[in-house]
């Protein structure tokens, strides 16, 4: 009964290991983040010598990495490359943090992310073509950083995508009107940007701070709002 016992614990504590691992790969990149985004300075560390479980806000599931949440934690520098080889998560929310660079159009590789938090960060440059192409997303906040460039009409991909979140960054041309086109859509905020032209009045009312933008010399305006016209044809008997 004894030796039963022993066997019956030690298969219990086999099965905590194995649910505890991750592949040396997926270790191998979290550990190339830490160095990479100065993880000796973070509010909360990892201590690299103990298992993956016990880092922080690193959640996994049947030895896959699906979350990563170190939002505020002092992160500073680049994503690596690497990073994106983290093709399980669903979840990553790095907002409020020191992150520089841009994106990587290697992000296309998190086909499985449903939310994608980097606000409050450095980011810069355009966002990748391959971005549009993660159709699982559904909350993507990029908020209060350095971006640039247009916002291409085929975010018309994200068609489960349900916040959307770009203000105040230094985005320009003209907001595409593929974006009503996106059903699930109830959370948009595009102001304190660099956006012209107008919108209709069914973005423009979803969107908190009503389309203020700013011109090239810094001051605020009101983006227009389309009025829709219906035409009707009539008949005369």
């Amino acid at each position: 009964m004894k030796s039963f016992a022993t066997l019956f614990l030690a298969f219990v504590f086999s099965l905590n290991i194995f649910a505890d691992t991750v592949s040396d790969k997926e270790k191998d990149v979290l550990i190339k983040f830490y160095h990479a985004t100065n993880g000796s300075q973070w509010k909360i560390k990892w201590d690299l010598s103990l298992s993956v479980s016990t880092w922080y806000g690193v959640h996994a599931e049947n030895g896959k990495v699906t979350s990563l949440n170190l939002a505020n934690n002092n992160l500073q520098g680049e994503l690596p490359a690497d990073f994106f080889d983290l093709v399980n998560l669903v979840v990553v929310d790095l907002h409020k943090n020191n992150l520089k660079g841009g994106l990587s159009s290697e992000i296309r590789k998190l086909n499985q992310l449903q939310v994608l938090c980097l606000s409050d960060n450095e980011l810069e440059g355009a966002l990748p073509n391959s971005l549009y192409r993660i159709s699982s997303l559904k909350v993507l906040l990029l908020n209060s950083n350095k971006l640039s460039g247009n916002l291409s009409s085929e975010i018309v991909n994200l068609n489960v995508l349900q916040n959307l979140s770009l203000f105040n960054n230094n985005l320009e041309g003209e907001i595409p009107k593929e974006l009503e086109s996106l059903s699930n859509l109830t959370e948009l905020n595009l102001s304190y940007n660099k956006f012209k032209g107008s919108v209709s009045r069914n973005l423009a009312v979803l969107d908190s701070l009503n389309m203020i933008m700013f011109d090239n010399n810094g001051n605020p305006f009101l983006l227009d709002v389309n009025e829709e016209i219906k035409n009707e044809n009539i008949t005369v008997n």
